[in-house]
């Protein structure tokens, strides 16, 4: 019976519960990376791009910073 409302709820579109799960993925393909001649100037958090063959990451709102030790 539970499982009958939690559908109900879901086609509703009323679902408004969450969870988060932590766990590690891995890929078994290529993640595209969005390629830039220039950072831009916004970003969010988790955000990641490559410019100049430089990989960087959306530290903080707006704030990129480079991944690991690149040259």
């Amino acid at each position: 019976m539970e499982l009958d409302n939690l559908r109900a709820e879901f086609y509703r579109n009323n679902f408004t519960s969450n969870q988060t799960f932590n766990k590690y993925s891995n890929f078994t393909t290529r993640l595209k990376v969005p390629s830039y001649s220039t950072n831009p100037t916004t970003c969010e958090v988790g955000e990641i791009i490559e410019n100049s063959g430089v990989l960087y990451i959306c530290s903080a709102t707006d704030t990129w910073t480079k991944v690991g030790v690149q040259t």
